[in-house]
């Protein structure tokens, strides 16, 4: 995929659109497209200096609020 047709910023916000959508679709999860998309954004994240396994830096790159994981899981249940 040409990921140089549209701004980082714009893949971003579909990257969360997306993830914040896999509990309501969990077909997402599986789907190519966004797998092809995080390791894109993940592979910016890094040239960038970012430390894609520390989830509040990657989320704050993402333009998410940084939250602890606790946080960010309390409330979520399995994905089916």
């Amino acid at each position: 995929m040409n990921w140089s047709v549209h701004p980082n910023h714009e893949w971003k916000l579909v990257y969360r659109v997306l993830h914040s959508q896999l509990a309501k679709h969990p077909d997402l999860i599986d789907s190519s497209f966004l797998h092809s998309l995080q390791r894109h954004l993940q592979s910016l994240a890094q040239s960038e200096g970012v430390d894609i396994s520390d989830h509040g830096a990657w989320d704050q790159w993402l333009g998410n609020q940084a939250m602890s994981c606790a946080v960010r899981m309390a409330g979520r249940g399995p994905i089916n």
